[in-house]
């Protein structure tokens, strides 16, 4: 294997740069973390759930948040299958864009008063996401908005002059800059950074609920990795425990 010539590694310190500007700044909103995690842990506490959704690429998160070691039990996924890009990408990002899609998907979904509603949308401003947000807050049912303000102010208005952020009980920012790439830094087209920077926003929250959870008392329903020593007779206990409201788990 060849050595990395200075020239190499002077290239990759943006990349790593810019990423850790992202972290520090999710890190600063310890206001917001706080107020989305005694959302969740009000749910969780009050044997509610979380519902996850978000489309296209966002969709990453919502497998992170589902079924995921160390991840809370009480998420179900909420998502259409015609936003998925893994089966035909042009038409996930048209199928997105489609009036009607998000609240059709509320309608749907069994959201009831004591759950929340996680939205994942970088540039939260095409109709399915927007669509979410307020069809959960018509239901009297919090949102918790991960999103990126800088991304969403620049990104084309496909939802009549609104954003996620604007239908958020709490709004989590990813500041993920517009177009979502950070190489080279001096005309940005590659290196995406929206995934890691909404990834962490999602770990930073579990931490911030479980030390919540820690102050009040309450034992968290989380899974346990399957590979290690018990792991799946407590698996099979959380199962059993949300198998009714997540069909999913069982599917």
């Amino acid at each position: 294997m060849g050595r990395v010539s200075t020239t190499e590694v002077k290239e990759i310190v943006p990349v790593r740069d810019r990423t850790r500007e992202l972290i520090d700044a999710i890190d600063s909103q310890h206001e917001n973390l706080a107020k989305a995690a005694e959302l969740v842990l009000d749910a969780v506490n009050g044997d509610g759930i979380v519902h996850a959704a978000g489309a296209g690429h966002s969709l990453a998160m919502v497998c992170e948040t589902f079924y995921r070691a160390g991840g809370l039990a009480a998420v179900r996924p909420m998502w259409d299958p015609e936003v998925l890009p893994l089966t035909g990408a042009l038409r996930s990002s048209a199928a997105e864009r489609v009036p009607g899609r998000g609240r059709a998907l509320v309608e749907k979904s069994d959201i009831r008063q004591g759950d929340v509603v996680v939205v994942f949308s970088t540039s939260g401003r095409n109709p399915y996401p927007v669509e979410i947000a307020q069809a959960s807050l018509a239901r009297d049912v919090p949102v918790i908005a991960v999103t990126s303000t800088a991304a969403s102010a620049a990104a084309a208005d496909r939802s009549g002059g609104t954003r996620l952020a604007d239908h958020a009980t709490v709004v989590l920012d990813t500041h993920v800059p517009p177009g979502d790439v950070v190489y080279p830094a001096s005309a940005p087209r590659t290196s995406a950074v929206s995934t890691v920077a909404a990834a962490y926003v999602w770990s930073a929250l579990l931490a911030e609920l479980a030390d919540l959870a820690d102050e009040r008392g309450v034992d968290l329903p989380l899974w346990t990795s399957a590979n290690v020593p018990g792991g799946d007779e407590r698996n099979v206990e959380l199962v059993a425990r949300y198998g009714d409201r997540i069909p999913e788990l069982s599917a």
